[in-house]
């Protein structure tokens, strides 16, 4: 153990010197969605593979890069043959044997698994120059992600890890909110409030005992930012944390995150030892006379423990439930003590700031949304995982550019941003700049930066419904209108996706949702009704057609649909759907052997359409459901 910072940083860049020359050097990517893709067995293979043929290779466990589409992901360097690193996608166990005895053992770069070859910007940001996306992305937050080992403090210090902090505590604490102020930082963790002026109310108020929270309790489905950070290099937020303590003058911190995510809270364990253990953490950090530590806190994986005052009160032991304010907890906060709560990619930004100074940091990005975002893509989308892009970049970039578009050619029908309570804007939102006063314009939210893509086959109807019932089962019940209105507008939507909508439904969920907006208890309830007011301003046409119709354009409410087999596609002698219908609803006329659906029997399972051969496509759905006696009727039937 020792704080002598000259004598950690010198070892830590020989250590990084010597893996980066290293004849033979594989970086594995072990985050959860590696490991969800088997990215544990590929590393038992490699390691198996190397030690059996006797090979002295260096293999390292990184994070995720963000292409969470392409994991396993494997990184190849073998700098003796003249070649830059080769980045592999999709290896599994299977493969091992092959870019071992090919690459390794050969010359063979064995072009036909790689995704393209790995190279350093002017930052060390590393990207893939033969991706299009890598033209428009701009990673300060994801800069190590994927590159580093996030197990060890030295690869974080060898590439320039610290040095912010070792600055900042050079500075007094009113110059570093000066420059986080110069620099426009906004939260990243939804509501865009300046960071700045957080710190500064923090730091003005006469309390001794202040406190910092990171926010990495991520609750919204299809997010996934905060936790591929913490996982992928986590000394990046723990670093801001600390700038951030010294600023406001706190000593103690919490990083609340949830037990759903393991190897989070594993990953933060040991990056927080290894913080103390070179004196980055507890007294007297850098010998600057400013003490200071932290505890991580794993909630239960309630959503509405992301709203701030409620995380408070689940830190304190209570039951995670919001509060009125004001008092903010900047003024009011934990065990009653001035407390600023920030997310983790806006602490991970501060490092930054702190390293190229605010000018830097505005010089990416828009006026009043100054530098990246980090947004989790996921739904129908080529290329799913995280992206940082400059703000003020299109979401037709976002989407199309940088994530791959829509699979299998079809069409984008709507973009959902910002988590649950955020909104869903259509195909002609796809020009709109992607920053906080954009996004909020449009009757959407930044929200913490989930990005759900839908296509032609989405319900915006059911959409609403998912998000809504997801939100009813959430909420805290504390207040009236969050207790009752979320529930009452997921009643409504649920039934008119069963087709038993009224066409004064319509303006009735517009006045609940305008009622709950104006009188919930936190931001949760009072932008819950989001998803509502968005597909009806952009989609209307669809809530009219489930209501007015009870037909589903997009096929997908399953008591608006039936099934059918087109009997001039379906091949006599196949028995496919008859061998696998769980409710044999399916039957063979006896005189031509084409199939039936008996519709009384049918369970709308969607089997048949699944197991259908190709070749035949013989299944189809209809809608509305009464439109199968019509074409039965042509048939004789």
């Amino acid at each position: 153990m020792t704080n002598d910072w000259e004598e950690i940083y010198q070892r830590a860049k020989e250590k990084w010197e010597a893996l980066e020359a290293s004849p033979i050097h594989i970086r594995i990517g072990t985050p959860t969605c590696g490991r969800a893709a088997g990215a544990l067995d590929t590393l038992k293979e490699f390691r198996e593979k190397l030690e059996k043929e006797g090979i002295q290779g260096q293999i390292t466990e990184v994070g995720c890069m963000g292409l969470c589409f392409a994991e396993p992901l494997v990184i190849i360097s073998k700098p003796e043959i003249g070649l830059p690193p080769i980045c592999y996608r999709n290896v599994t166990y299977q493969e091992v044997k092959r870019l071992v005895d090919g690459f390794i053992l050969g010359d063979d770069p064995c072009l036909e698994l790689a995704l393209g070859t790995l190279d350093l910007t002017e930052d060390a940001a590393p990207y893939i120059p033969e991706m299009l996306r890598f033209e428009i992305e701009e990673r300060l937050v994801l800069r190590n992600c994927g590159y580093i080992d996030p197990q060890d403090i030295d690869h974080y210090i060898a590439r320039g890890g610290y040095l912010s902090l070792r600055k900042a505590l050079g500075m007094s604490p009113e110059q570093i909110i000066d420059e986080v102020s110069k620099a426009g930082l906004r939260g990243r963790g939804g509501a865009g409030f300046p960071t700045g002026r957080k710190w500064d109310l923090c730091r003005s108020t006469k309390n001794e005992m202040k406190y910092i929270i990171c926010n990495a309790d991520e609750g919204d489905p299809g997010a996934f930012m905060d936790r591929v950070v913490l996982e992928s290099d986590p000394h990046s937020m723990i670093e801001g944390m600390i700038i951030a303590a010294y600023a406001v003058g706190a000593y103690e911190g919490f990083i609340y995150t949830r037990m759903e995510y393991p190897l989070v809270l594993d990953r933060l364990e040991q990056a927080l030892m290894q913080a103390r253990e070179y004196g980055l953490l507890g007294e007297d950090i850098f010998g600057s006379g400013f003490s200071f530590d932290i505890e991580t806190v794993a909630g239960a994986g309630a959503f509405v423990c992301g709203e701030e005052t409620a995380m408070i009160a689940s830190i304190e032991g209570r039951r995670g439930m919001p509060r009125p304010r004001p008092p903010y907890p900047a003024e009011y906060g934990l065990n009653g003590e001035p407390t600023v709560v920030d997310n983790v990619k806006t602490l991970a930004l501060v490092a930054r700031i702190m390293g190229t100074g605010a000018k830097g940091f505005r010089s990416i990005g828009t006026p009043s949304s100054p530098g990246t975002a980090v947004f989790a893509l996921a739904g129908r989308i080529e290329q799913i995982g995280l992206v940082e892009v400059p703000m003020g970049t299109t979401l037709r970039q976002v989407i199309f550019d940088v994530g791959g578009g829509v699979p299998e050619g079809r069409e984008l029908k709507a973009i959902q941003i910002g988590g649950p309570a955020g909104g869903c804007v259509g195909k002609e939102a796809l020009d709109l700049p992607v920053d906080f006063d954009s996004f909020k314009a449009a009757g959407a939210i930044m929200g913490s930066g989930g990005m759900i893509v839908l296509d032609e086959n989405n319900c915006m109807v059911e959409t609403a419904r998912f998000f809504l019932d997801f939100l009813a089962r959430e909420e805290c019940g504390k207040c009236i209108m969050g207790r009752l209105g979320i529930k009452q507008l997921s009643l409504i939507l649920e039934e008119i996706v069963r087709g038993n909508g009224r066409e004064e439904d319509l303006n009735l969920l517009e006045e609940i949702s305008k009622d709950l907006a104006e009188g919930a208890l936190c931001n949760l309830g009072r932008t819950a009704p989001n998803p509502i007011l968005t597909t009806l301003r952009y989609f209307r046409d669809e809530y009219e057609a489930h209501i007015k119709e009870k037909r589903c354009p997009a096929l997908v409410c399953k008591d608006l649909i039936a099934y059918y087999i087109l009997p001039e596609r379906c091949e006599r002698g196949c028995e496919h759907c008859v061998l696998t219908c769980p409710t044999e609803a399916i039957v063979s006329d006896e005189k031509t052997r084409t199939k039936r659906i008996q519709q009384d029997k049918c369970v709308k399972c969607g089997t048949c359409l699944e197991i259908c051969p190709p070749e035949y496509n013989a299944v189809i759905k209809v809608s509305p459901p009464d439109r199968i006696k019509e074409l039965e009727a042509k048939i004789g039937g």
